[in-house]
């Protein structure tokens, strides 16, 4: 699959993951539109890049979504990347952190597919994907919210894969495993097998030219997770619960 000349909408692509993400989409001489709420960090990505133009939006708000969407017309493929995170667990539980990891991670998502997903169903062609995380497989200790928000994105894309298999719209979840951001960053513990950003981008990259429904890396540490999902809860536990 050549990237050469499509037009490829990345949410949340101020830094990070997504930001290097759009480095290399324009890399592979694809056009890239470029969106979050930062917008000076976006005009500075798009002035950087060839082909590419900055649209701010603020995912949680679904006028904002649609006046974008307007904006940038048809699209070839959509990268959802936006996404906010707290190290929490149940017994620092803030209820408004957690709405806004719900908000922004998951709900998110269904607004800005709500803007461009019924004109590739009608054009029968496109490509989506939804950034998940290997945090979404099963429940961990300290990520009340985030996971529960990763969770969803995985179970959405699942959906839409099972309607849209046999149509032109190709739907893909990919779940990365840590990346060196600065939500990353608000970690005290242990992150295994961490990527840059740069790193991680050319995994999605690889995934998103194969075209198969899900993937997720770092391959050795997210066989892990995979494999997680099937485990009595009692040997999970032992395997992954840090003690509270």
């Amino acid at each position: 699959m050549s990237f050469l000349g499509q037009r490829w909408w990345l949410v949340g692509a101020s830094e990070g993951l997504g930001r290097a993400l759009a480095q290399s989409l324009a890399a592979e001489g694809a056009e890239v539109i470029v969106s979050a709420r930062d917008s000076d960090r976006l005009t500075d990505l798009a002035d950087s890049l060839d082909r590419a133009q900055a649209v701010p939006v603020d995912v949680r708000d679904a006028t904002s979504v649609q006046d974008a969407a307007a904006r940038i017309g048809r699209i070839d493929g959509l990268v959802y990347l936006a996404g906010t995170y707290w190290p929490m667990r149940a017994q620092e539980y803030d209820a408004d952190k957690v709405v806004t990891m719900l908000d922004v991670n998951l709900l998110g998502a269904t607004r800005v597919l709500g803007a461009v997903l019924p004109a590739m169903i009608l054009a029968d062609r496109g490509q989506i994907v939804l950034t998940g995380s290997l945090a979404g497989y099963r429940g961990l200790p300290g990520a009340i919210g985030y996971g529960a928000s990763k969770a969803g994105i995985m179970h959405l894309a699942e959906c839409l894969h099972a309607d849209l298999r046999q149509t032109g719209v190709c739907v893909q979840q990919i779940n990365p495993g840590f990346i060196r951001t600065r939500l990353t960053g608000k970690n005290s513990f242990s992150m295994p097998f961490i990527l840059s950003p740069e790193a991680a981008a050319g995994r999605m990259l690889a995934i998103m030219r194969s075209r198969r429904p899900t993937g997720a890396f770092p391959t050795l540490f997210s066989g892990l997770f995979r494999i997680g999902r099937f485990l009595p809860q009692v040997v999970f536990d032992r395997l992954f619960a840090r003690r509270a």
